[in-house]
């Protein structure tokens, strides 16, 4: 496969999948087309507050401590 093009590398991994992963990949290669669409910032502002400020640190601690169990 090392003289393979990009495409049919492709290819040929997919054809090694089974039915439900290629179905998975088609559904992914078809996201890759789609614009992305967002929200604009303004339009979050309403939600600005909803958290109280000692949750809000409460949960930055937990994703703190989280984070370092990975190395």
């Amino acid at each position: 496969m090392a003289h393979a093009s990009l495409p049919q590398e492709i290819l040929e991994r997919v054809r090694a999948l089974p039915d439900e992963d290629q179905r998975r990949v088609l559904e992914f290669v078809r996201s890759l087309g789609t614009p992305r669409t967002g929200v604009p910032g303004a339009e979050l502002l309403r939600f600005a507050g909803a958290i109280e400020r000692h949750e809000l640190q409460r949960m930055s601690q937990a994703i703190e401590e989280g984070c370092e169990q990975f190395e």
